[in-house]
């Protein structure tokens, strides 16, 4: 296949970058885009398309990996992706299951087994898609929180840190929600959470149950609670444990339309990606995705 290789210089700090370029063009005869500054990955995934490459690598993080799917998109049935776990994060990597090692993922790509991914696609004050999960309400003061100084001192228990940093600037929304078409709930909640892959903030076990080949996403909304509940159940986060709480609406959904007051600012894969109302709805198996294994 025609192959590009859409490599993100600054992201995390795992292999040398030319090492790896030389052996992605040796071993597919890839053509490698360097990316400078964000925007760049969506930009050279389009480009590609447009030149014929059937095949598209992103090397880098989620952040990279999230790009070059919003650039392939509008022509998902007509390429094939691959990912090289290279960030710091890689949470995505880590639902599919990719191996840790630069070597072992390598080996996956050149292999070109691919399997069916579903895909989300979110209209809120602009379409956008995701592969991994998206967040608004007290997620976003948390990630606010979630600095790399935070990630370095306080390792696994940096969420739980991050949680209660943000604690005094927590407020609930007011939110109507429509799941499936079918489905209505008015509640007052702190955060919401579309996860077609399972792991957030480095492995934390957002969506435990997600699956992203199952042609729905999990929707998991956290009910208005005091702060000591919420330090609680962060904690329960952790360790993925958090959907049997009595603060947890969790349901399987292929559609849901969110309106809030006042109004949540949704990330998508860890990308702003603006404000609600939103519809996320799913593109099931929409991805032909280089995973090594059906």
């Amino acid at each position: 296949m025609k192959t590009f290789v859409i490599c993100n210089p600054a992201a995390g700090g795992k292999g040398d970058r030319e090492a790896i370029a030389e052996t992605l063009k040796g071993g597919l005869g890839a053509v490698v885009g360097m990316t400078k500054r964000k925007g760049d990955a969506a930009r050279l995934a389009r480009s590609a398309i447009t030149k014929g490459f059937d095949y598209i690598i992103a090397a880098g993080g989620d952040g990279t990996l999230n790009e070059v799917i919003n650039g392939i998109a509008a022509n998902a049935g007509k390429v094939q992706v691959g990912l090289l776990p290279l960030g710091t994060g890689n949470d995505f990597a880590r639902t599919l299951e990719l191996p840790s090692t630069v070597n072992d993922n390598i080996d996956i790509l050149l292999s070109q087994r691919t399997t069916a991914i579903d895909l989300v696609r979110i209209k809120s004050d602009r379409v956008r898609y995701l592969v991994n999960v998206s967040a608004a309400g007290f997620s976003g003061l948390v990630n606010e929180k979630l600095t790399p100084e935070v990630k370095d001192t306080w390792g696994p228990l940096a969420y739980v840190r991050s949680a209660a940093a943000a604690l005094p600037e927590m407020h609930a929304y007011r939110a109507n929600i429509v799941i499936d078409g079918a489905e209505r709930l008015s509640i007052d909640l702190h955060n919401v959470i579309i996860a077609n892959g399972r792991f957030v903030a480095g492995g934390l076990p957002v969506a435990p149950e997600a699956d992203p080949r199952d042609g729905l996403f999990d929707v998991i909304l956290i009910r208005k609670c005091s702060k000591p509940e919420m330090v609680f159940l962060a904690a329960q986060i952790l360790v993925g444990k958090h959907l049997s709480s009595d603060a947890i609406i969790w349901r399987r959904a292929a559609k849901i339309s969110i309106r809030s007051r006042p109004k949540m600012c949704f990330n998508a894969d860890g990308e702003f990606i603006g404000n609600e109302p939103a519809v996320f709805q799913i593109m099931p198996r929409a991805l032909h995705f280089v995973v090594g294994k059906k």
